[in-house]
């Protein structure tokens, strides 16, 4: 027996469900979860099914399912079960330690290839959990030179998702084209408050009483990407910046840690500037 996931957007049309169902039912594949969204108004159907049964030929059952549907339909049809994924990094640890140690326990639902640094201040701590370090210096060159290293060191291997763990460096457009939908960040704010740099600085100079932390895929806006997920502690007037920024760290790798999980196991679909995430 073989386990299926699949993933389905399309226009949102009658009949859409029993289509679907008939397909898989000719395939003698059995539905052992489905879950279903309509944007009513985008007009646009998303469906999450998990299926098992003996699968022969997925690219027929895939041009099966896209006959059935609306035209432009996007259908994704997946089985592998564990993703790979780079960490980029700069000098915060509790993000990239969270990942590291989730992965060697097998609890991820990935694996991390590698991580690349613009500084070395982590490869110690990489290196004896057994993960490769890359070290790229970011100072005394352009931007476009600290990409290209960046991107050399990611074609070495077949990844998944890029994850920016605390990486404090804007990345380009071109960059960020070569990767559509696949670099996700966190970010230490409940965006879309206090975007960019020093966003605890930003919550303690306006006297916030919650501070948050955002996982969002990357765009060329920058911490305007879709969202993924979010959270929310309270603080108060004895709190500074700095102390704002060590109570945020929890949530930080919280939220890093539960966006993962529902990208890695496919549950989130993106539509626009927005997600669907079938928890």
């Amino acid at each position: 027996m073989n386990n299926l996931l699949i993933l389905i957007q399309c226009k949102d049309s009658v009949g859409l469900v029993t289509n679907i169902t008939r397909v898989l039912a000719q395939h003698k594949l059995n539905i052992v979860a489905m879950r279903e969204f309509v944007d009513e108004t985008e007009n646009k159907f998303f469906t999450r099914i998990a299926c098992s049964g003996i699968i022969a030929y997925n690219s027929v059952l895939e041009q099966e399912l896209v006959d059935v549907l609306p035209a432009d339909a996007s259908v994704r049809l997946v089985t592998q079960t564990e993703k790979n994924i780079a960490v980029l990094v700069t000098k915060e640890f509790h993000c990239l330690a969270d990942l590291l140690v989730r992965t060697h326990f097998k609890t991820l639902g990935a694996i991390v290839k590698c991580v690349i640094g613009n500084h070395p201040t982590l490869q110690e701590f990489a290196e004896k959990l057994g993960v490769p370090f890359f070290y790229v210096d970011h100072e005394n060159k352009s931007r476009d030179e600290f990409e290209q290293e960046i991107s050399q060191l990611l074609t070495n291997y077949e990844l998944d998702y890029i994850v920016l763990a605390k990486f404090m460096r804007i990345l380009s457009p071109e960059f960020i084209e070569h990767y559509p939908n696949k670099i996700i960040n966190i970010h230490h704010s409940f965006l879309p408050a206090f975007i960019g740099a020093s966003p605890y600085k930003q919550a303690f100079d306006r006297g916030v009483k919650i501070i948050g932390a955002t996982a969002h895929f990357v765009t060329n806006n920058l911490d305007e990407g879709p969202i993924i997920s979010q959270q929310t502690i309270h603080v108060n007037h004895t709190l500074n910046a700095k102390q704002m920024a060590v109570a945020g760290r929890e949530i930080e790798k919280a939220v890093l840690s539960k966006a993962l999980e529902q990208v890695l196991e496919d549950r989130v679909f993106i539509s626009g500037n927005k997600t669907i995430v079938f928890e």
